[in-house]
């Protein structure tokens, strides 16, 4: 299982993770999920308390990932499948990213 925490402008939102079987789950922290002035970190992942599940990496989160001739660079420099778009995430989100949501790799 691949884990990775998502910040919101530097604080911990939540946790997004991969199964062994290539499944996606995402969770909002209970005390992010609590506090009313937080908010969804996108319009497409609403503020709830159950687990967002899904066979597929969350369009929010795959729309975060470089494309085109960058991707096809990024792969190649980082040796990553260019299928694996959760690795692809947790290589090229943790950082420089376009809003407020970042995604920080966690090591088990």
């Amino acid at each position: 299982m691949r884990k990775a925490k998502v910040l919101f402008k530097n604080e911990e939102a939540g946790l997004l993770s991969q199964s062994d079987q290539g499944d996606f789950t995402f969770r909002y922290h209970d005390l992010w999920f609590e506090n009313k002035e937080k908010p969804a970190i996108s319009l497409t992942l609403p503020k709830i308390k159950q687990e967002y599940k899904g066979r597929y990496l969350f369009p929010f989160f795959y729309n975060m990932l470089p494309e085109g001739s960058n991707k096809q660079v990024v792969c190649r420099a980082m040796r990553i499948d260019r299928d694996d778009h959760f690795g692809l995430l947790l290589n090229t989100a943790g950082e420089d990213t376009i809003g407020a949501v970042r995604i920080v790799r966690l090591d088990d």
